[in-house]
């Protein structure tokens, strides 16, 4: 056995816990949702609580930053415009690999978030202030800037990227509840959705992105070809 192939049996032993681990994170979220529609998809008391103060505190300023967040992270430029951004800078710096993780964890977050949304049928607060589609467990959201942040934190292993992915999805989920477009729950739903499929997908890539990162990123336009431009 070479080098290469011992390299790979012990990374596929040691990403096994964590694909089994998200699993279980994407059946507790199932589980949720199903305790939630036997409840009659009422609200709970931390639910109804934490929407009352939300209510309570809103303000003009703090709807701005709020109805941006609800336009970068869904709609048109949330769910094409961002992630075919960031595959086109993967692969501008050859990073094919890490792009397709990034496309296929994006993708099977979103389906899965609208499997559960249609599952459940969950109706949103009544006091939401955007228009939204039909089913508010989980946030699609909160799930979408999940999987970005841990995603994105895993193929640049940055602790810079990990505090901003945090803090990213923390807005989120805030502005989802301060627009009253989800529950307090249906956000947790969403992040925790989010993160599981993200490294359930990483489990396969890992090996192969391990090998991606032994390379220097090199721009797809090299030196060659920009002196060639300029003639």
């Amino acid at each position: 056995m070479t080098d290469n192939e011992t390299e790979r049996d012990a990374a596929r032993v040691s990403h096994r816990w964590p694909l089994i681990s998200g699993a279980m994170a994407v059946l507790l979220v199932a589980g949720l949702g199903g305790i939630i529609a036997i409840r009659g998809n009422l609200p709970s008391e931390s639910d109804a609580e934490w929407m009352e103060e939300i209510v309570e505190h809103r303000h003009p300023w703090w709807e701005l930053p709020a109805m941006l967040m609800n336009n970068v992270g869904g709609g048109l430029f949330g769910v094409f415009v961002v992630p075919l951004l960031i595959i086109a800078v993967l692969c501008f710096y050859r990073r094919f690999v890490s792009a397709l993780y990034f496309f296929t964890a994006t993708v099977s977050s979103a389906a899965l978030v609208q499997l559960l949304k249609n599952l459940y049928d969950r109706p949103r607060p009544e006091e939401i202030l955007v228009v939204s589609d039909v089913g508010s467990f989980p946030s699609g959201h909160s799930a979408n800037a999940a999987t970005m942040a841990v995603v994105l934190g895993f193929i640049i292993r940055r602790l810079w990227v990990w505090v901003a992915g945090i803090i990213y999805t923390v807005v989120m989920v805030l502005s989802r509840t301060y627009l009253g477009a989800h529950w307090l729950s249906d956000t947790v739903g969403g992040v925790v959705l989010g993160a599981a499929v993200a490294v359930i997908i990483w489990a396969p890539f890992a090996y192969r992105l391990h090998q991606e990162r032994k390379s220097p990123p090199r721009p797809l336009i090299g030196r060659r070809t920009r002196a060639q431009l300029q003639r």
